[in-house]
């Protein structure tokens, strides 16, 4: 582990966040779980309380969300988030990085696993009613931890190696609450068309298909030229969290 990382890791964190308003910090200490804990408090704190974790090696938060649909169509508030995660990501990247989604819950930096997103709900809320709450979490790698050499996980990505200098876990916080803001603005303006339209440019694309986002947040693709369209269901698909390492409590190598 390079000298100056280690320092950080063990240097005490104490700035406070810089939040647009109608955002509420929770700061965690580095053991913390920011997902669990908003999800613990979410029904208490309500909308805008947002969750993070004081950490160097992963920027770990959760943000509580209160929307008005019905909780089946409710849960395209993923792509809300993700599309905020994503470009305050590229907004600290450097030039010509290759940023990509992986349906439903990943982003990719050059390749390389970088974040992993969660949705929660609460336990036996009605499909067919707007739900107390939703919780959107996320963990986007700072670092390598454990003397993981450059380049020797070519399926593994973090920030510091990909060159976005001195971006630290609150300053993406903090970018990605604007974005936020911003992404939710323009589907109050102008529904899902926009926000999925962003979402769908950025998966990868590796045939001729055609993609699109259903009114439960499920994946559609068609091959073009063909009539037949598959299905890939979003409960199930956040259920995998292929991402998460259970062992490490952090991202996969």
């Amino acid at each position: 582990m390079p000298t100056e990382l280690r320092s950080r890791i063990h240097t005490p964190y104490t700035e406070r966040l810089d939040l647009p308003p109608g955002f509420r910090e929770v700061p965690l200490r580095e053991a913390g779980d920011a997902f669990g804990h908003a999800e613990k408090i979410a029904a208490k704190e309500g909308a805008g309380t947002l969750v993070w974790v004081r950490r160097f090696d992963v920027v770990e938060f959760a943000v509580v969300l209160e929307p008005e649909e019905p909780l089946a169509a409710a849960r395209r508030s993923l792509y809300i988030a993700q599309c905020a995660l994503y470009d305050a990501l590229a907004s600290h990247a450097p030039p010509e990085k290759n940023l990509r989604f992986v349906w439903p819950d990943v982003i990719l930096v050059e390749g390389g696993l970088v974040a992993g997103t969660r949705l929660g709900w609460p336990a036996r809320a009605d499909e067919k009613s707007p739900p107390r709450w939703l919780v959107f979490g996320a963990m986007v790698r700072s670092a390598f931890m454990g003397g993981v050499e450059p380049g020797a996980r070519p399926d593994a990505a973090s920030l510091e190696e990909e060159g976005f200098d001195e971006l630290g876990s609150g300053r993406l916080v903090e970018t990605f609450a604007r974005h936020l803001l911003t992404w939710t603005d323009t589907w109050q303006q102008e529904g899902y068309r926009s926000v999925f339209e962003h979402y769908l440019e950025r998966l990868p694309v590796d045939e001729p298909v055609e993609r699109s986002i259903d009114g439960f947040g499920n994946l559609l693709t068609r091959r073009k030229g063909k009539l037949d369209t598959i299905k890939r269901q979003l409960i199930p698909a956040l259920a995998e969290r292929d991402w998460y390492d259970a062992e490490s409590q952090g991202l996969k190598l």
